[in-house]
């Protein structure tokens, strides 16, 4: 491990003080250290003038490694970027659940094991979602823990008709739908009442949100499957989809939405040995 990229969020990392850390750990085992944004900040926002920051698509051909520091949505947000990179990716947790990091910010110690190649690569599945309209596709994105496909902020019904390699599976009316990853299956599908999953598990999740029949109940399917989301006749409004917590896309009645795995997968940086089940009790026991 020769070069990495550090991915501070500022809204979290206040003046930047985990970053700095990381920076001298790292600097110290002799790796070279180069300080990206994950994103835009605001125009008032001021950044250290002490700090200098690169521009990461300058940065990632040539380096070995990101490092992520925030919550899982920060995490979630470089994952595709770094995924398409061919870079892996250590996440480290300033925010709360933080199930996809590695790190704690107390935990920064264990950076150094990274010059000796003392590690090893978790790779998760992701899915690839594409909408299509009529005969252009107008959205297509990868994500590493779910599809959002909801009401949207109005409070109404959505119908939404699930097919599995084109059999029809499943028909519900609610709040909508997600369509989860076995990562994604301790977020937004686990609040909407889906199962946990082990992130090795070779399966696709669907789970109804607050769905008005008492028939719907989430489904298992295999990762082999090819999932397919349409408004139901009988809808009368709009959908919207998100995919990874991201900026939404409006779904139009006739839309198809095919979500499928995708042949990319994230690669997670491990330094500790620890078991998945470890991780869930740890992260539901310092939220009773």
């Amino acid at each position: 491990m020769k070069k990495v990229i550090l991915t501070p969020n500022p809204y979290r990392d206040k003046e930047f003080q985990t970053v700095r850390r990381a920076m001298r750990i790292l600097k110290d085992a002799g790796i070279d250290v180069r300080l990206c944004l994950p994103f835009e900040v605001d125009k008032g926002f001021e950044l250290p003038k002490d700090l200098r920051f690169s521009r990461i698509e300058r940065e990632m051909h040539d380096s070995d490694l990101i490092v992520c520091f925030g919550g899982d949505g920060t995490i979630l947000h470089m994952s595709k970027m770094a995924t398409r990179a061919g870079l892996p990716i250590l996440g480290i947790n300033i925010g709360t659940m933080g199930f996809i990091a590695e790190l704690e910010s107390s935990e920064l110690d264990q950076l150094k094991r990274l010059a000796t190649g003392d590690y090893t690569i978790d790779k998760r599945m992701m899915l690839d979602v594409t909408v299509q309209r009529d005969r252009d596709i107008i959205f297509h994105d990868i994500c590493l823990n779910d599809v959002a496909i909801t009401k949207g902020a109005v409070a109404r019904i959505v119908h939404l008709a699930v097919a599995c390699d084109g059999v029809q599976a499943l028909e519900c009316g609610g709040d909508g739908l997600i369509v989860a990853t076995p990562t994604g299956s301790t977020a937004y599908s686990l609040s909407a009442g889906g199962p946990i999953v082990e992130p090795e598990a070779h399966s696709i999740l669907i789970t109804p949100i607050c769905a008005h029949d008492v028939r719907s109940r989430c489904m298992v399917s295999s990762d082999k499957r090819i999932i397919t989301v349409k408004l139901a006749a009988n809808a009368r409004r709009n959908a919207f989809l998100s995919v990874d917590g991201g900026k939404a896309v409006r779904l139009n009645m006739g839309d198809v939405t095919t979500i499928k795995k995708s042949a990319l997968e994230t690669r997670l940086v491990r330094l500790k040995e620890r078991s998945f089940y470890d991780i869930v009790d740890l992260k539901f026991r310092n939220t009773r």
